[in-house]
């Protein structure tokens, strides 16, 4: 399969492949925070992810979840579709954590009532800002219609991904989705699910099982990766009795 390096990001490259709406994804052994002014070479990272967000989007699939999702290649490769990626992080929060706390002075931990919706604006050079249903219509990053349709699905999402980490004794903290529109011009989940771009905290210990491990300098994130990985693949067998 001859394919071309389309995008090269910070955590996978991307390339194409022998059809013209399928791309291969490459994650890579890196880790990055702040945005990029972190960063590290992680041996194994790239596999643990892959293999992760392959077993998530499959979950997702099978709930009738549209995503870019197709099947996993290798060790650290995955075919997805070909989507235009709408330049929005959309970050749901179940439990206070992170620059929710920073910003509202609301205690870490703290579960909120119901879930929260937040949008950034994907520009780097930006530092992907803080933005409101109002910037999204005035930069004509999606419409209304859309914008609802995200946050509908946004909100189906986390109640699937709750069932599946609740399942392995793992609390959702929060998470980041991305999505993009495909061939068709319908809007999916795209980009990944993985302990880069969800915190998880342990049920019984609240420790993290995610990122913060990096973002805090407080050890190795391959062991915590691993460990997310063999709960998810241990109770995939477990339904599979």
């Amino acid at each position: 399969m001859e394919t071309t390096l389309i995008y090269e990001g910070k955590a996978k490259n991307v390339y194409s492949s022998d059809e013209p709406n399928v791309l291969r994804l490459e994650y890579l052994d890196q880790a990055t925070a702040l945005n990029g002014k972190k960063k590290d070479v992680v041996k194994g990272k790239g596999e643990l992810n892959n293999q992760i967000t392959s077993l998530i989007f499959s979950e997702l699939s099978k709930q009738s979840i549209s995503n870019h999702w197709i099947k996993i290649l290798s060790k650290n490769e995955q075919l997805v579709k070909k989507v235009k990626i709408i330049p929005l992080e959309v970050v749901l929060r179940n439990v206070a954590a992170g620059s929710f706390t920073r910003r509202l002075g609301v205690k870490e931990g703290t579960i909120l009532e119901h879930p929260i919706i937040e949008f950034y604006y994907k520009d780097d050079l930006l530092d992907d800002p803080f933005i409101n249903d109002e910037h999204i219509a005035y930069l004509s990053l999606a419409s209304k219609d859309e914008l609802a349709y995200i946050k509908s699905e946004t909100l189906k999402i986390n109640n699937a991904l709750i069932k599946i980490f609740d399942d392995i004794d793992v609390t959702l903290v929060d998470f980041k989705l991305e999505f993009g529109k495909d061939a068709n011009g319908a809007i999916i989940l795209s980009d990944e699910v993985t302990p880069d771009t969800c915190r998880l905290w342990d049920k019984s210990t609240r420790t993290s099982l995610d990122k913060d491990i990096y973002r805090k300098d407080l050890g190795n994130i391959i062991p915590i990766y691993q460990e997310i990985l063999s709960r998810l693949k241990n109770k995939g067998e477990d339904k599979d009795v």
